[in-house]
């Protein structure tokens, strides 16, 4: 695949997000977000491709996955007014819908074609899927590592913000008490993602989302992930206890000999 099939795709990209902005200052700062952290992934993907030799010439490829990643977000927004799957629609796959029915992927031949939807459609499995298909799977490691990488910056930057500044869509509305849940900790010893159904305030956000360490795969996702200061950053708005410290500091652990090889 050559760079140059790139350029009618940004294209496309740009003119059809830039469609879900309206009057509402609110709803456009929502769906700014959701551009914005596009084109972050888009980045992310290239720098995690482009450190690992057997990846160097699947580097456009993985950033047009990157680039249609989230596509579903902004009919999701526009039709739900919520960036949450678990209560309007599984954006993955009402990704991987829209870019059937829109035929932009129609440029690429079918086994790329094939590979985008996938990788759309399963990016936002709470796992790795299990697929017998090892190229695919090495697509959606890609994907997912780059999406989690700056979804960590999105709410570093939310959590650092005045609240009235703050992308109404991205959190989910949970009660900011000094609590956090044993479930989220007891994961997080466990070496495991947390889920979404053990949150009860936003600490219990903030420490799942940390937990997404543990399933990182690339070696320049975890470099990434420590370089940006991101445990540093949420842990400083998580309260300072001892069985906190203890989380986070087993996550810099665990992350730091990841970093290393």
């Amino acid at each position: 695949m050559e760079h140059k099939q790139l350029t009618p795709l940004k294209n496309w990209f740009d003119k059809y997000t830039k469609g879900f902005l309206s009057s509402s200052e609110e709803d456009n700062r929502n769906i700014i977000l959701k551009i914005e952290h596009t084109h972050h992934v888009c980045e992310n993907i290239i720098l995690i491709a482009g450190s690992h030799p057997s990846l160097k010439n699947e580097i456009v490829l993985a950033e047009i996955i990157a680039l249609f990643h989230d596509i579903g977000r902004f009919q999701q927004y526009q039709q739900y007014r919520t960036f949450r799957d678990a209560v309007s629609i599984n954006h993955g796959k009402l990704g991987a819908k829209i870019l059937i029915e829109k035929g932009i992927l129609d440029l690429l031949d079918r086994e790329e074609r094939e590979l985008v939807l996938s990788s759309v459609k399963l990016h936002n499995t709470f796992s790795l899927p299990h697929i017998e298909d090892a190229r695919t799977i090495t697509f959606l490691k890609l994907i997912r590592d780059a999406d989690k990488l700056d979804i960590w910056r999105v709410f570093s930057e939310h959590f650092e913000a005045d609240e009235r500044e703050r992308a109404s869509a991205a959190g989910l509305g949970l009660p900011d008490t000094s609590s956090c849940s044993e479930k989220i900790l007891a994961r997080i010893h466990e070496k495991k993602m947390a889920s979404l159904a053990d949150l009860h305030t936003q600490n219990d956000f903030k420490l799942m989302q940390l937990s997404w360490v543990f399933d990182l795969h690339f070696k320049t996702s975890f470099r990434l992930f420590l370089e940006r200061d991101y445990l540093n950053r949420l842990g400083r708005t998580l309260p300072e206890s001892e069985t906190i410290l203890i989380a986070l500091r087993l996550i810099r652990e665990f992350a730091s000999q990841k970093a290393l090889g």
